[in-house]
């Protein structure tokens, strides 16, 4: 891949990545208000597993490649840097947490599991959404021209 195809193929990846841990996270909750446990356990493996190729993703974009600079004025530009901000403070406080509610359901703790989850999911389902909006400020609704050189 040529540099420029990199740089813009990670966001898009990255994004894809938040949309489809979204996804899992709205069936997982379908599932266990349906009382099918089953599934409700794997669609939110299946969050968890998205989540952390995302993050891994992230992670190796932004030690390769330039960030991408956010071009919006005026009230959007600080609707902006409130979504992101409280994205990646909410991606960091609750990843403890997701790792808990992982450990206890593992373990057969419903009970515990639920108190948590009834906190946490509504924020990581905050955190994937904010996660596919900062992509779309940077990258489709405010791009930053790039120069070729």
């Amino acid at each position: 891949m040529a540099p420029e195809t990199q740089s813009t193929f990670f966001p898009a990846l990255n994004a894809s990545l938040n949309a489809l841990s979204l996804l899992f996270l709205v069936l997982g909750f379908y599932f266990i208000k349906t009382k099918r446990r089953e599934l409700h356990m794997r669609t939110m493996w299946a969050a968890f597993g998205v989540s952390t190729a995302f993050l891994a993703s992230y992670l190796f974009y932004h030690f390769n490649y330039e960030s991408q600079k956010f071009s919006g004025q005026g009230f959007v530009r600080g609707f902006y840097f409130f979504i992101l901000i409280s994205h990646i403070i909410l991606a960091v406080v609750i990843l403890p947490f997701i790792l808990r509610l992982l450990y206890l359901a593992t373990r057969g703790a419903y009970e515990r599991h639920a108190k948590i989850a009834r906190w946490i999911w509504p924020l990581w389902v905050y955190t994937s959404f904010t996660g596919v909006l900062v992509y779309f400020f940077l990258y489709q609704w405010f791009p930053t021209e790039r120069i070729a050189s």
